[in-house]
């Protein structure tokens, strides 16, 4: 897990994965393949967690830009 889009991306090249994402349940970063859910299990049931995923090869500035306007156009989400 990474702890910002930086270190995010740090990861996606480290591990050759080609999206990163931000858990906002789980308040982390990280890097993943596509179509790799983010959550937990809770009592043997697997809970999916809220995560804004995006390339890995945007700048970390692109992708604060695009993570702050989702956020402005989805303020109940």
């Amino acid at each position: 897990m990474a702890g910002s889009w930086k270190e995010a991306k740090e990861c996606a090249a480290r591990e050759g994965f080609s999206q990163v994402f931000h858990d906002y349940d789980a308040c982390t970063y990280g890097a993943c393949r596509p179509g790799e859910r983010q959550g937990c299990f809770n009592q043997g049931a697997f809970i999916e967690h809220r995560c804004i995923c995006m390339p890995a090869h945007l700048t970390e500035e692109e992708l604060q830009t695009k993570e702050k306007k989702f956020l402005q156009e989805n303020p109940d989400w």
